[in-house]
């Protein structure tokens, strides 16, 4: 594994200065806070969350890894965001989440010192804003148990994707702030896929993720070409 720290600084100081706003349904993150249900329940529905001991890698500040807890997994959630992580413990008090625990690691890191330890790890909206993704997914790998689950989520790299991604989501909708994502760090799904099979996982379902602006509404669906989300199992 890498020694050296897979984080971008601009892109953790970005998200650190938005921490505060995590929580609030209207902010900057209301896209995390409207598809959480939806990518929730495709990983429940894949691998039942209940009673799993469960790895959230860039969980932010806990959207994700706040609702699996909810559902019965004992979920731990990583980031480099310290802000982030503050406001995710505080939620977790606040909110009293069962069974919750947060820790500023790197994953790369965190698979040195407990290979092999998680029935699940999730990795959504995360890859497409470190220098190395490979490294990430080849930690979430070695973390999880033989014939555990890998969840990733990102974003597809072609013309389509920089449209709604960029242009649609951060200077035409206002969705996101300007300059959340950088088109060259977006992953193409062969991409991923090649990575998953390096790293021994078995790619085993694929998803689309698809936005209405006039409905406002997100669905999941075979489209792969923006936002896709892959399910996978260690092989072993």
């Amino acid at each position: 594994m890498n020694q050296t720290v897979n984080a971008d600084p601009a892109e953790l100081a970005k998200f650190s200065d938005l921490a505060h706003r995590w929580w609030d349904p209207e902010s900057e993150f209301r896209p995390l806070h409207q598809i959480n249900p939806l990518r929730l329940e495709w990983i429940n529905g894949l691998s039942p969350l209940q009673g799993q001991r469960v790895l959230d890698v860039g969980c932010g500040g806990g959207i994700l890894a706040d609702a699996m807890a909810r559902k019965g997994a004992q979920v731990t959630g990583i980031d480099l965001s310290t802000k982030a992580l503050r406001v995710a413990q505080l939620h977790a008090l606040e909110a009293q989440t069962p069974d919750i625990e947060y820790r500023e690691v790197s994953v790369e890191t965190l698979a040195q010192e407990q290979p092999g330890s998680f029935d699940m790890v999730t990795c959504m909206e995360m890859l497409e804003h470190v220098p190395d993704p490979d490294s990430v997914v080849r930690a979430c790998a070695a973390l999880v148990k033989p014939g555990g689950w890998v969840f990733f989520s990102t974003i597809n790299r072609n013309l389509k994707s920089f449209l709604f991604a960029i242009v649609g989501a951060e200077y035409v909708l206002n969705m996101l702030p300007r300059g959340t994502h950088e088109y060259a760090k977006f992953i193409r799904p062969s991409e991923l896929a090649a990575s998953c099979r390096a790293a021994e996982l078995d790619l085993l379902h694929t998803r689309g993720l698809e936005y209405n602006p006039i409905t406002q509404r997100y669905w999941l669906s075979a489209d792969t070409s923006v936002n896709y989300l892959f399910a996978t199992r260690r092989l072993g």
